[in-house]
């Protein structure tokens, strides 16, 4: 006998399951309202992966690393590395985290699931050109394989 799933409203929206991801969705909306995009989950380089990359409207390359808990951020050992693949940086918490141990010449955004505020702007270093059009392609790459694995989940078997 099959039954159908029941509906659901029309309303409806799905929190991600970790308090990281509900960190990343809430930069993800907050920058959309400053025409930036984002990508969540982007390997700039073997061994760094950032949580959130977004790419403004004049080409502008922002990382954001989204902080759930003061022992996600003293584990944290790679962040600086992330400097060089950007503009600038911004770290993304929760109201409730002890922003006084983030450090100084860094960005700053308070975050939930739902949207972020930028509280303190982070420093622009400029990327070099060509680092600029090597990022821009690997967000470029990153979001079309995301969307089409989504229009076509078999996809990804199809990779070589």
């Amino acid at each position: 006998m099959n039954q159908s799933p029941p509906e659901l409203p029309e309303s409806f929206e799905p929190l991600p399951a970790l308090p990281g991801q509900r960190l990343q969705r809430g930069v993800s909306r907050a920058l959309r309202q400053f025409d930036f995009v984002c990508i969540e989950e982007l390997v700039p380089k073997s061994g760094l992966r950032v949580d959130v990359m977004a790419l403004g409207p004049k080409g502008e390359v922002w990382i954001v690393e989204c902080k759930s808990s003061l022992a996600d951020f003293r584990t944290d050992q790679k962040w600086q590395g992330y400097l060089e693949w950007c503009d600038r940086f911004f770290w993304a918490v929760d109201g409730d985290f002890p922003t006084h141990v983030l450090p100084e010449g860094t960005g700053l955004m308070l975050a939930d699931a739902y949207g972020a505020e930028i509280v303190r702007m982070g420093p622009e270093t400029p990327l070099a050109a060509a680092r600029r059009k090597a990022v821009v392609q690997k967000f470029a790459r990153h979001a079309a394989s995301r969307l089409q694995a989504l229009r076509d989940p078999g996809v990804a078997g199809l990779i070589v």
